[in-house]
């Protein structure tokens, strides 16, 4: 379990940010309302841009850059709805600005008669922050709950590893699986080397009907090339030395060299590769109902190349869930095969189950707060 930051951090921020959230909010709503707030501030920008963009011009020799400014911001204030808030700093800076002959002074006037308005744009700077937090906020305790859960899951992991008899035979299921791992790895090499490239991708197709066994099928022409030409008679291995020759070498082996590089040199990395792992029983196994169910796919599969020895060994695993107590010796296994020796010493410690606790503490109290807590 990974070190815990201050269980209460996450629910003592999120109270801050609603805290904040709130009171911004009752802020918004006594000068009107959200939408009132924009409306305002928006009005605000647009005149301060209005200001900006013009000053130069506007005080300038130009007569008809202030001509063409005044029509502006006339037209601007004329579009706002009389019932806004700060509406009179509109008209206080359109006011401001009309005059015979326009200075850098009249332009400050009219930023300062929009302060009222200013004051709106900050509110709703302040809202959308708020907002931003809170949202940052419950993502981060959302965060720290999806970390409590995988801690939690941890933790009730350890705890169910930690009541395994580690004393346990183990060997009862290990060395049949790796009798049995170690036989069928040897086999399919020997069908890679020995039988026909056709038979073996006969094999791999077979396994099809199986979804517990997961071979990659073979690439679409390359299996049309093998089933088709002469040259799928050969091995695997066969083929994989084809297709390191010259042209002029391979000519020598094949009727058409072209198509051998087309469709297998091309694909040497998946021949390459090819070997039983989608026939192997994992160490430690899984539960008895599913490793039965698995071998009985294996065996299907494996009745057409494996040799007998290998069988006898696959049905023993078969067996193991009837034979052998087998549950305890799987919980077991899988016991030694997972836990460090850190965990081991926590779990001596009796460290595991108090965390566990303060865990599931922490992890309720802030779904709580969670809860509790506003959506912006």
């Amino acid at each position: 379990m990974s070190d815990a930051p201050d269980p209460e951090r996450a629910r003592a921020a999120l109270r801050r940010a609603a805290d904040e959230y709130e009171r911004v909010r009752e802020a918004v709503e006594e000068a009107g309302g959200e939408s009132a707030v924009r409306q305002t501030t928006g009005a605000y920008r647009r005149f301060r841009r209005l200001l900006a963009d013009n000053e130069e011009s506007a005080t300038g020799s130009g007569f008809q850059e202030y001509i063409q400014f005044q029509e502006a911001v006339a037209s601007a204030t004329e579009e706002l709805d009389e019932s806004m808030p700060a509406y009179e700093a509109f008209e206080a800076a359109d006011d401001a600005v009309h005059v015979n002959r326009l200075s850098a002074s009249d332009f400050e006037n009219a930023r300062e008669a929009l302060d009222p308005a200013r004051e709106y744009a900050d509110l709703l700077v302040e809202w959308e922050a708020a907002g931003e937090l809170l949202r940052e906020t419950r993502r981060e305790a959302g965060d720290r709950l999806d970390a409590l859960d995988d801690e939690i899951e941890t933790a009730e992991r350890l705890l169910e590893l930690g009541e395994a008899d580690l004393g346990a035979p183990v060997e009862q299921l290990r060395d049949p699986i790796e009798r049995y791992n170690e036989g069928v790895l040897a086999d399919f090499e020997r069908l890679k080397r020995e039988a026909s490239a056709r038979d073996l991708f006969g094999v791999i197709e077979s396994a099809d009907s199986y979804p517990l066994v997961e071979f990659r099928d073979p690439p679409t022409r390359m299996r049309e090339y093998v089933e088709s030409d002469p040259v799928g008679e050969e091995p695997v291995k066969t083929l994989l030395e084809y297709a390191d020759y010259s042209a002029e070498k391979l000519g020598h082996y094949v009727d058409n060299p072209g198509d051998l590089n087309r469709f297998v040199a091309t694909n040497q990395t998946y021949l390459a590769n090819l070997d039983a792992s989608p026939l192997t029983v994992a160490y430690p196994p899984p539960e008895a109902g599913e490793l039965e169910y698995e071998c009985k796919e294996y065996i299907a599969v494996c009745n057409r190349f494996a040799d007998e020895e290998t069988l006898a060994a696959l049905r023993e695993v078969r067996s193991l869930p009837s034979e052998t107590e087998y549950e305890r010796l799987r919980e077991a296994a899988e016991s030694l095969e997972t836990l460090t020796d850190e965990e081991r010493d926590r779990l001596q410690a009796g460290e595991v189950e108090p965390q566990l606790e303060a865990c599931r503490t922490e992890r309720a109290a802030l779904e709580e707060t969670l809860d509790a807590t506003p959506e912006p």
